[in-house]
């Protein structure tokens, strides 16, 4: 699936929001686990919706790509 040139900037800004959460969940994973009592649930759960994330950032960067005739 391809992205519509009228949407692509939206497309480009919901990216861009993603790729910061995603930064922003990695700091706090990081912090999290060198904290002296980590919450292991919260941890798990942080990193699943990382991998979410993940997941939406790949397939946003995927709509992006031109569809190339062979």
């Amino acid at each position: 699936m391809q992205v519509d040139e009228e949407d692509e900037p939206k497309v480009r800004a919901h990216l861009a929001e993603l790729r910061i959460e995603h930064r922003d969940l990695d700091d706090a994973i990081h912090r999290l686990a060198e904290s002296v009592h980590v919450d292991q649930l919260q941890l798990r759960r942080m990193k699943k919706r990382k991998l979410v994330l993940k997941d939406a950032i790949a397939k946003l960067e995927s709509m992006l790509i031109p569809d190339l005739d062979a």
